[in-house]
């Protein structure tokens, strides 16, 4: 990377780098947290008993991604082989983030047709999309703020699979968050009254005294 001819934007570009690193970091986090919140067997049985026909559809993409990771896998590893020999590193990052990019894809694509396919964006943690996108975005800016103080576009163009890669996860994270906003949003199911078990019992009794 060339030198900065401005220090305040390369102050700015490194901040942007760790928002944009923390926010990678944890952009998992909240989807496990809501997974092991919605442990409930309540919760689940009637998640299946509305959606088994896409459950066996999310097998199916199961199946489909594993296919495709290990074909990822066997690609990476290829051009390893190829690249050792010739000592193409260049043509190797290349290589690199060609798979990145794609695998990206199928890694959105499943969960943006399952909520199209259910019409609804239940037990999908929009904080992991938010965070993605802040990454995504704080990424695009950094790659634009360098073009900018080193007047040339080689930042965007030259390093094509990093800029796919932004874009890409700003896309399906834009697709996402309309999705689970404007297209299907969560209807919030109010929690049934601290004391129902206890009023049940109080009827109950009632019924069998008459």
């Amino acid at each position: 990377m060339a030198s900065w001819n401005s220090v305040n934007l390369k102050v700015i570009y490194n901040v942007l780098g760790w928002i944009a690193f923390v926010c990678w970091s944890i952009s998992f986090h909240p989807q496990v947290v809501l997974n092991f919140k919605r442990k409930s067997p309540t919760v689940q049985n009637q998640y299946h008993n509305k959606y088994d026909s896409n459950q066996r559809g999310s097998q199916k993409f199961l199946k489909t991604s594993i296919c495709l990771v290990s074909i990822a896998m066997l690609a990476a590893a290829i051009c390893v082989l190829i690249a050792i020999p010739k000592h193409s590193w260049f043509w190797l990052v290349s290589c690199f983030n060609t798979i990145q990019v794609i695998m990206t894809v199928t890694m959105y694509f499943p969960q943006a047709l399952l909520n199209f396919k259910r019409k609804t964006t239940s037990g999908f943690s929009v904080g992991n999309i938010l965070l993605d996108f802040l990454g995504g975005i704080t990424n695009a800016i950094q790659m634009v703020m360098q073009s900018i103080d080193q007047n040339s576009l080689e930042n965007l163009f030259g390093n094509i699979g990093k800029t796919l890669l932004a874009l890409v996860t700003i896309f399906f994270d834009i697709v996402l968050l309309i999705q689970h906003y404007l297209l299907y949003p969560s209807k919030k199911i109010p929690p049934p009254p601290p004391n129902s078990t206890v009023v049940n019992v109080e009827l109950t009794k009632e019924i069998n005294q008459c």
